[in-house]
């Protein structure tokens, strides 16, 4: 997916995955590492009930509260006691090691949105959430499923642009230039069937251009990837 139509402005850099469930096909534009934002709360989950699930035990009523704050508002506190009830950085990254991440590191000094991740790796994620996994059993999938799917609306933009969704989204300015990291990532249905879009973006001017790329190069790579070889 080299050739991907979108305007990307500048000073801005993008990375883009989508990924057939069904086939496996998958296709990524840009390679670049990128500071997740609050799409790490994701990985924080996975790695929470990993964690669960290893113990034999179900999530308790204070850890469902905070996921599904986490998740559906975006809720920082929330993600900064799940993050240390997970061990940090390095409970997150044991996470996705077994989750097959490669290029993903956990943000360090207890900054989980400072977290390090690539377009791949984000889509290798959500094929364990949305598809079979070997690592996360049935349960874990659906209530993880069923959170992105439950995102209060004023944060379903992004590659909701393409369609019904279930989704995570982070976004947040850099101090040192106020420049912009915008990201959306998830599961997206159509009449073609689902796809599994990771979309990053850093140096928009502000957060309205950012979202603006995130949806005008989810449109894009949904149609250069169903476009004849």
């Amino acid at each position: 997916m080299e050739a991907l139509s979108v305007e990307v402005p500048e000073g801005a850099r993008l990375s883009v995955g989508v990924l057939d469930p069904g086939s496996g096909r998958s296709a990524v534009h840009g390679d670049g590492v990128h500071d997740t934002a609050s799409v790490v709360k994701v990985g924080i989950l996975a790695a929470l009930l990993l964690r669960a699930q290893d113990a034999g035990r179900t999530l308790t009523a204070v850890e469902r509260e905070r996921a599904a704050r986490m998740i559906g508002h975006s809720d920082n506190d929330s993600a900064t006691a799940l993050w240390h009830g997970i061990g940090g950085a390095a409970g997150l990254d044991a996470a996705h090691h077994r989750l097959g991440l490669t290029a993903t590191v956990g943000g360090e000094n207890g900054y989980w949105g400072l977290t390090r991740t690539t377009a791949r790796d984000q889509l290798t994620l959500l094929q364990h959430v949305f598809g079979p996994s070997p690592v996360l059993n049935a349960t874990s999938r659906a209530y993880l499923a069923a959170l992105m799917g439950s995102v209060v609306p004023e944060q379903r933009w992004g590659i909701s642009a393409v369609g019904p969704c279930a989704l995570k989204n982070g976004w947040f300015p850099r101090d040192a230039t106020g420049r912009w990291v915008v990201h959306s990532v998830g599961r997206v249905s159509g009449a073609d069937g689902d796809r599994l879009l990771a979309v990053l973006t850093e140096g928009t001017a502000s957060r309205v251009e950012g979202v603006a790329l995130v949806e005008s190069a989810a449109r894009a790579a949904v149609r250069a990837f169903a476009a004849p070889a």
